[in-house]
């Protein structure tokens, strides 16, 4: 069986690298401009997340061992293979409101097992769209995050991630006036530890910076405008919390580890803590 995985993971992996070569070149070519329609949790689509989400359809459409897809821009998940094995969920492309500012953008997967939940993810994979193409990589094969990045030919390893016991850059997410007086308590302490700035307002550049530094931490708590948080437990949270932990870091709620919830619905929504070991368990007191 894990031969069959190992030759599954690569074959998708594979698939969203070359994904991502077509989908950069929606991104050179697309300044963020919107559609007349909006997402399933009502968000004002980009021409871009529609075609990012197309160009994905397609292409684990190719794979037969893929059972069913779930798109962050698709209400229901779609069948594609009914022999197939393995479930994806995905951000086609996240941080896309960043496009007209010229910031770095990205897609998330979430591999999985069975059913869409955090116990059969097999495996995870995100991509940075920035000066180039970089795509990492995490498994339940291996240990740590391998981070390819295209060449002009093909993607090489540059390297493979992992987090150090603490780190010194501070990521947190929300509108600062919705935050509690705990978690505005908890930012002011790292920042005056030295803790450095680091939030563009897109997941994946933000946390590729953390995992590429070694260390430090991502937050999206709960807010008075959003107590459910705002980012995707499948296509977002639970991809990402198994990166972390491959990586030797950790993601929590708050209060547990991330891939122990439970989502009730493909679109639900969870606070978030992604980071280094020293910098969750500041999170969870």
């Amino acid at each position: 069986m894990q031969d069959n995985l190992a030759q599954d993971l690569e074959k998708i992996f594979t698939t969203i690298k070359d994904s991502s070569l077509h989908i950069y070149q929606i991104l050179r070519n697309n300044m963020g401009e919107t559609t007349q329609s909006k997402n399933s949790t009502g968000d004002l689509q980009l021409q871009a997340d529609v075609l990012a989400d197309e160009i994905l359809h397609k292409a684990f459409k190719t794979l037969e061992c893929v059972k069913e897809i779930c798109s962050e821009e698709q209400e229901m998940s779609i069948e594609l293979h009914n022999n197939g094995i393995y479930k994806i969920a995905y951000d086609p492309l996240d941080g896309s409101s960043l496009m007209g500012a010229n910031l770095s953008v990205g897609s998330i997967f979430g591999i999985y097992r069975g059913e869409f939940l955090p116990k059969n993810l097999v495996g995870a994979a995100y991509i940075v769209y920035g000066m180039v193409v970089g795509v990492g990589i995490a498994s339940k094969l291996k240990e740590g995050v391998d981070y390819f990045v295209f060449n002009g030919e093909d993607f090489k390893l540059q390297k493979t991630l992992f987090l150090k016991k603490e780190g010194k850059l501070n990521a947190p997410g929300g509108t600062q006036k919705y935050w509690s007086k705990t978690h505005q308590d908890k930012m002011n302490n790292l920042f005056q530890k030295g803790y450095r700035l680091r939030y563009s307002g897109g997941m994946v550049p933000d946390l590729h910076h953390i995992l590429i530094k070694g260390g430090g931490l991502f937050s999206y708590p709960s807010t008075t405008d959003a107590p459910k948080g705002k980012l995707r437990m499948l296509f977002e949270v639970f991809p990402f919390a198994f990166i972390f932990e491959n990586a030797g870091g950790g993601a929590t709620d708050g209060k547990q580890r991330l891939l122990e919830l439970v989502p009730n619905h493909l679109h639900d929504t969870t606070p978030c803590f992604f980071g280094s070991n020293k910098e969750i368990e500041i999170a969870k007191r």
